[in-house]
């Protein structure tokens, strides 16, 4: 699974972009991030607030409850603002 990290998502994972292979009992997006969280101090404070990042997977938005599996590319995001 390839995951792309943008904008302060970026500076606080310390990776634009990574290849990896979560458990398989990851499922979804929202298992996905909290397995993340896991991964280093920069990831949980990168993904302590789930309602400030935007998830598409394969360039598809993504809800929580969307299916992951490998293979597919999920990007995290902040919310574009626009003015």
């Amino acid at each position: 699974m390839k995951l792309l990290y943008f904008a302060w998502l970026k500076q606080k994972t310390g990776c634009s972009e990574e290849e990896v292979q979560p458990p398989a009992e990851v499922a979804t997006v929202g298992e996905l991030l909290s397995w993340l969280e896991g991964r280093g101090e920069g990831f949980a404070e990168a993904l302590a607030d789930r309602t400030a990042i935007r998830v598409a997977v394969n360039q598809e938005y993504a809800r929580p409850s969307d299916l992951v599996k490998p293979g597919d590319e999920v990007a995290l995001f902040p919310p574009v603002t626009g003015g």
